[in-house]
């Protein structure tokens, strides 16, 4: 864990430079700083006290010490007993890595505007408290050399040619520029173009490694990131039975194709995790055995996830899927990734997604479901998941597709953990979330209205440059010149 370089300085400045254990907290307070990628209880991890004991016993001495520091320091400010104890990063045979980090540094940062409002003022609250002027906010950020410009040469082309040299590449906020060919129909179609051959990529890649023929001129929506149960691919996976459920019993509808990939990994002992990708699986298993649906819905689970898979998704993506409950995911960069290369983000007004919100307007992105402060009264009200269940039909199907059976496998734990506590509260979002890919699905009819938003996508992506954000490092908290 990255935080045990705090202990680990103050043992070598002690030991091999003879510094006092006082002057080497002030030099390790002074040389690290505390970026938090997630409000996850999972992630803010804790360290058994016997296990570092045992395996660490040097550092872990100077863990108490900071400990004692830090009790030591409260008392001086007058803090109360209990609120000591409440903040101290050893107890109850724990240490709390996050409260050492925050402890021993100069500044903390979340990653997003929204990601740091909720560490203020809902995950670290009595931290912020403590120390105001430590922290900051620093949205994350990604490299255009490698998430357009040699992922995507031929939309990289067209920009040049746009700007009239190379030089956004590294100094992304020049897309904005970009904005004066929204109405220019030539321009629109050459990046029709260039998006049309690279789904016919991915179609390809997916025929070849997947045994799956999909679509290339379908709706490609894609949602690419971790397993987990709050990044809400179940959701997802909810609203494509409840399509496959319509289409079984109305196969002649007018219905706008549309190919779903996933791809993701989960965590090694992470159950429901797997069986959601399982259900997924299954789900386009089944799909390929019904040649009438076929024509008009697919689903793909890929392989293997990596960044030069991923490389092949990000051009081809049309839709981007940031589903997270609103209030739980820090960041993301995926949903950089993708609006770089013209794909409208479907989403939650959560993390990242707020500020893409932002760069695009309202009309280039599809919001949907509940904010943060809504979920937070939801959960303080009581969150009933059986009273979605018993007041939607369409819910009530998907949910008995799930316990008879998709492709000869029932998914009654991934049914279960929904029917009895749905933490993360698909089904408090799930109309409002299958009401907006409804809305998607209207939209793509109109080809110019829809190359018009995903340009001013790309135009947007201007603030999520990793030189932006390395830039904003140097300059508020390494004070580099």
């Amino acid at each position: 864990h990255p935080t045990i370089s705090i202990p680990e300085l103050i043992r070598l400045l002690m030991t091999e430079y003879g510094v006092s254990f006082e002057k080497s907290l002030e030099i390790a307070q002074k040389t690290f700083n505390y970026t938090n990628h997630t409000i996850m209880p999972e992630a803010l991890e804790k360290w058994g006290t016997d296990l570092m004991e045992e395996l660490l016993p040097q550092v872990y001495s100077v863990i108490l010490r900071i400990n004692e520091a830090f009790i030591a320091d409260m008392y001086r400010r007058n803090m109360p007993r209990e609120q000591i104890d409440k903040m101290k990063m050893v107890s109850g045979g724990v240490v709390h890595m996050a409260k050492m980090a925050i402890f021993c540094s100069s500044c903390t940062n979340g990653v997003a505007r929204i990601h740091t409002e909720i560490l203020k003022h809902n995950a670290l609250p009595e931290w912020y408290e403590l120390y105001p002027e430590r922290f900051q906010n620093k949205t994350n950020g990604i490299t255009p050399r490698r998430w357009i410009a040699l992922c995507n040469p031929e939309l990289s082309a067209q920009i040049t040619d746009l700007l009239g040299d190379e030089g956004w590449i590294t100094d992304l906020s020049r897309l904005k520029e970009l904005e004066k060919y929204a109405g220019d129909p030539a321009q629109l179609d050459r990046f029709s173009r260039i998006k049309s051959a690279k789904k016919a990529t991915l179609a390809e890649y997916i025929a070849e490694h997947d045994r799956t023929a999909v679509d290339a001129d379908s709706i490609f929506d894609i949602q690419i990131k971790r397993l987990h149960e709050y990044k809400r691919q179940q959701l997802n996976a909810m609203n494509i039975i409840a399509d496959y459920n319509y289409l079984l019993q109305n196969p002649d509808a007018d219905f706008v194709p549309k190919t779903y990939i996933f791809a993701s990994k989960a965590a090694p002992g992470y159950y429901i995790a797997k069986q959601i990708i399982k259900m997924i699986w299954c789900i386009g298993e089944e799909i390929k055995h019904n040649p009438k649906i076929r024509e008009k819905l697919s689903v793909v689970f890929l392989e293997d996830y990596r960044v030069t898979l991923s490389e092949i998704l990000m051009p081809a993506a049309e839709v981007s899927e940031q589903i997270s409950l609103a209030g739980t995911e820090a960041s993301g960069t995926g949903n950089m990734k993708l609006m770089l290369n013209g794909a409208l983000t479907l989403g939650t007004y959560d993390g990242a997604n707020v500020e893409i919100h932002e760069a695009v307007g309202t009309d280039n992105i599809f919001i949907f479901g509940m904010r943060t402060p809504e979920v937070n009264e939801l959960r303080m009200k009581g969150y009933h998941p059986e009273d979605y269940i018993n007041n939607s039909q369409v819910i009530r199907d998907v949910m008995a597709r799930m316990y008879n059976g998709i492709n000869g496998a029932t998914f009654e734990e991934v049914a279960n953990s929904i029917r009895n506590k749905d933490f993360y509260m698909a089904l408090a979002d799930f109309d409002s979330y299958r009401g907006t890919q409804h809305y998607i699905s209207e939209v793509y009819r109109n080809q110019l209205e829809w190359n018009k938003k995903s340009l001013y996508n790309i135009a947007g992506a201007g603030r999520f440059s990793a030189d932006r954000a390395v830039t904003d490092y140097a300059r508020d908290i390494w004070n580099l010149k």
